[in-house]
């Protein structure tokens, strides 16, 4: 089960993130746990493999969003990195950006299941 000590360690911001839920930590913790079981990561990585940046763009700024607002930092962080590129419909790798999104979707998931 997550709890705010583990969002803390885990680096992101959850006081932050909780006022957003107006001081609702069970609202919080509720919207937190349905990150890791997000099918928008999915399809940003599809996206991304089929070199469609429109579409993962989408996905990306998506995701960028819902992580920004429960302030889960170490997902929000690569995930403003490859928005931005994709904003810009830059051509590059994105395999390495988009697998510490995915290491740390799932480190997050693993605190969850906790």
């Amino acid at each position: 089960m997550i709890t705010i000590e583990k969002l803390n360690a885990f680096g992101a911001n959850a006081a932050e993130g909780l006022a957003r839920c107006f001081g609702n930590e069970s609202l919080y913790l509720k919207l937190v746990a349905t990150i890791p079981g997000d099918s928008v990561f999915e399809k940003l990585r599809q996206k991304l493999d089929l070199k469609d940046l429109d579409g993962a763009f989408e996905a990306a700024h998506a995701l960028k969003g819902v992580l920004g607002n429960l302030s889960l930092t170490p997902l929000y962080e690569p995930t403003v990195e490859i928005t931005e590129l994709l904003r810009k419909r830059s051509d590059v790798d994105y395999s390495a950006m988009l697998a510490k999104v995915l290491e740390k979707k799932e480190e997050l998931g693993r605190l969850c299941a906790e």
